[in-house]
C-alpha cells in the first residue's frame, strides 16, 4: 500500500510531465493512422478504377451497353474517420447516356439492379468467392439474348462458387448444372414446398415448359434440346 501511495503522489508531482508524454503519443499515433489511413485510400481508388473497368466490359452483353458504371471513394472530414480509415466508398451508375450518374439503388429499375450486381458478383468472385451465391430472379424482367447473357455469367460464376439460382427463365435454368423442380402442395392449413431433383429427359421437358407453357410441343423440345446442347 505504501509502495501504491508513493506511485500516486509521483504522478500527482509530474502531473503536467504526463500529460505533455499523453499528448505526444496521441500526435504520433494520429500521424501513423493518417499515413496508413492515406496509403490505404490510395489503393482503394487503384482497386476501384480497376474495378470500374472490368464492371464495364461485363454490361454491354446484359444489354447495358450505354450504362456507366463508377466507384466512388470519398474522403470524409476527420470527424467521421473509422478503424476503416478516411474513405467513403460507394457505387454509382447510370442507364442512359445523358443521364447524370446516381448511387445504384437509386438510379437502377429491378431487373437494371440485378444484372448490375451479377456483374459486380462475376467480377469479384475471382479474387473474394463466397461460400454460396443464391441468386433470387436475377433474370427478372429480362428475356432473349439478356437472358441467355445472364446464364452465361452465372454458369461463370458456377465455376468458382456454388451458385443457386431460382428462375422462371429457360435460357438460365438451361446453364445450370443441376436443374431442380420446385413444387408447392396444400395440405390442410400448411403449404409445402417440394424440390425435385430432375434427370436429363425431365429436365428437357421442364425447360419445355417454359418455353411453350402448359402444352408441350414439339417445336419447344427442339428449342429446348437447343439450349441444353449450348450449355
Amino acid at each position: 500500500i505504501h509502495e501504491k501511495l508513493i506511485k500516486k503522489l509521483s504522478d500527482l508531482d509530474h502531473h503536467a510531465d504526463t500529460i505533455a508524454d499523453l499528448t505526444a503519443k496521441e500526435a504520433e499515433a494520429a500521424k501513423d493512422y493518417e499515413d496508413k489511413a492515406q496509403k490505404l485510400s490510395i489503393r482503394r481508388r487503384n482497386a476501384a478504377q480497376t474495378l470500374d473497368e472490368k464492371v464495364m466490359a461485363e454490361l454491354p452483353p446484359l444489354k447495358l451497353d450505354k450504362a456507366r458504371f463508377s466507384t466512388v471513394v470519398k474522403t470524409l472530414n476527420p470527424e467521421h474517420w473509422t478503424r476503416h480509415g478516411m474513405d467513403q466508398v460507394y457505387f454509382t451508375a447510370s442507364t442512359n447516356h445523358n443521364s447524370n450518374a446516381m448511387p445504384l439503388e437509386r438510379i437502377a429499375s429491378g431487373g437494371e439492379l440485378m444484372r448490375f450486381l451479377l456483374a459486380l458478383k462475376v467480377v469479384l468472385a475471382a479474387t473474394n468467392a463466397p461460400i454460396t451465391l443464391i441468386f433470387d430472379e436475377v433474370d427478372s424482367g429480362v428475356g432473349g439474348s439478356v437472358a441467355a447473357a445472364v446464364g452465361e455469367r452465372l454458369a461463370r460464376l458456377g465455376m468458382q462458387t456454388q451458385c443457386l439460382v431460382i428462375t422462371h427463365s429457360p435460357q438460365v435454368a438451361a446453364q445450370g448444372a443441376n436443374h431442380l423442380r420446385i413444387t408447392k402442395t396444400q395440405e390442410e392449413n400448411n403449404t409445402l414446398s417440394h424440390a425435385h431433383v430432375l434427370n436429363a429427359d425431365e429436365r428437357l421437358e421442364e425447360i419445355s415448359r417454359m418455353l411453350s407453357g402448359t402444352s408441350i410441343t414439339q417445336e419447344a423440345r427442339a428449342a429446348a434440346r437447343r439450349l441444353l446442347e449450348k450449355a
